[in-house]
């Protein structure tokens, strides 16, 4: 789970994808690109066991081995689980390109990665860019730093080209890192933010804004299928939607303001009762978020009708009452998204625990953030043409 602190008010993001949209009556022609991403564990917790990951992380060493086809309309990456809710995809940087593992982020807008100036321990576990590599890399004198609520990152901004999958941005302004605290076994090597523009710390035109400027992609959307209990089949889509992934219609919901993904919600309900947003709220769509965060009392009361009960910052739940709870109703734009018992509780070795987490008040008193447990559930279309967001009922 990733945290960061941003203007949108000083509020903790955090994130993580399979996406293709329909719009309306359009027709692409253009390829949509879809990115495989993997499944990793929480960044909620620092993984317990380092020798047992680093074994992981060798036995399954491997290079991307790219197919694409033009003709079909796709673009595939292979796709590894390392276990549990994160999803990361595979760019390349530099030419001749060197690899990295991302997170796919609609919570930020900044894309970095590790690289060979910086100086934390945690780093040496990633893979780092060497920009004496690379022959079409060049520098600048401009630093940044992004909070993370699991971690702290400080860069500075340089420019080189990037790729994902066919797409191709090139002179592509992003950070390296320089510093990186907090991120000790986590294993990614850097975040790709697909946010507006004007959410960016270090002040760079986004990937997503470039390729679309660049005319890399026909339509400016982006859709996110996640896989629901298996390591296989997530991805991210460019350009288009492949309506294979949904069931139904995409149902379109406004974007609240035009400088991130935030979205109005009518209410919560369980088993026919308001139980949060009785007034109405907004909710932010977070594909870099494991989990979903609102308001502390809100959360408590939701966790209280579950009979949790509060254990080292977690809400333990006893595992059988998946059988027997209802599910957590999301009403937005007058459409109702259940959400399952077996979704909103989730097993962590041999205790269950709810993924209903607090901490938003300093955004507001009622905004929540809809992370990947949430989107696991539906397909999500992020359509920056038309300012909105899609959901159907993932396949």
């Amino acid at each position: 789970m990733l945290k960061t602190q941003t203007s949108l008010s000083t509020w903790s993001q955090e994130r993580n994808m399979k996406w293709l949209v329909l719009l309306g009556l359009v027709t692409f022609s253009e390829c949509i690109v879809k990115i495989p991403l993997r499944r990793v564990k929480t960044m909620r917790k620092t993984l317990s066991g380092k020798n047992i990951l680093n074994n992981f992380l060798k036995e399954h060493a491997y290079r991307l081995s790219q197919i694409s086809s033009c003709g079909s309309n796709l673009t595939f990456h292979p796709l590894r689980n390392i276990k549990d809710r994160l999803y990361v995809g595979n760019i390349t940087i530099g030419t001749p390109p060197q690899e990295f593992q991302v997170i796919f982020d609609t919570g930020s807008s900044d894309l970095w990665v590790t690289s060979v100036f910086c100086t934390s321990p945690t780093c040496s576990t990633h893979v780092m860019f060497r920009h004496f590599d690379s022959s079409t890399f060049r520098p600048t004198k401009k630093t940044f730093s992004i909070n993370y609520g699991s971690g702290r990152m400080k860069g500075v901004v340089v420019h080189d080209t990037v790729r994902i999958g066919d797409l191709v941005s090139t002179d592509q302004p992003f950070g390296l890192s320089v510093v990186e605290l907090g991120f000790d076994g986590i294993p990614f090597d850097g975040v790709m933010g697909l946010n507006y523009p004007k959410l960016s710390f270090s002040g760079a035109i986004p990937i997503f804004d470039n390729l679309r400027n660049q005319g890399a992609i026909s339509e400016p959307v982006f859709a996110f299928y996640l896989s629901k209990y298996k390591p296989e089949g997530s991805v991210v889509m460019f350009g288009g939607v492949d309506h294979r992934y949904y069931k139904g219609e995409l149902n379109w919901i406004p974007v609240s303001q035009p400088r991130h993904w935030l979205i109005s919600m009518n209410h919560i309900s369980m088993n026919g009762n308001i139980v949060a947003c009785s007034h109405g709220c907004q909710a932010f769509v977070d594909t870099g978020t494991s989990l979903i965060y609102g308001p502390t009392d809100l959360v408590t009361n939701i966790n209280k009708l579950m009979n949790a009960r509060l254990e080292n910052s977690e809400y333990a739940v006893l595992c059988d009452a998946v059988k027997t709870l209802p599910p957590v109703i999301f009403n937005i734009n007058g459409i109702d998204y259940p959400l399952p018992p077996q979704a909103y509780i989730t097993k962590d070795k041999n205790s269950c625990i709810s993924i209903f987490q607090g901490g938003l008040e300093n955004l507001s008193p009622d905004n929540w953030l809809l992370g990947d447990v949430f989107l696991r559930q539906y397909f999500s279309v992020f359509d920056r043409k038309n300012e909105r967001i899609g959901l159907a009922p993932a396949v």
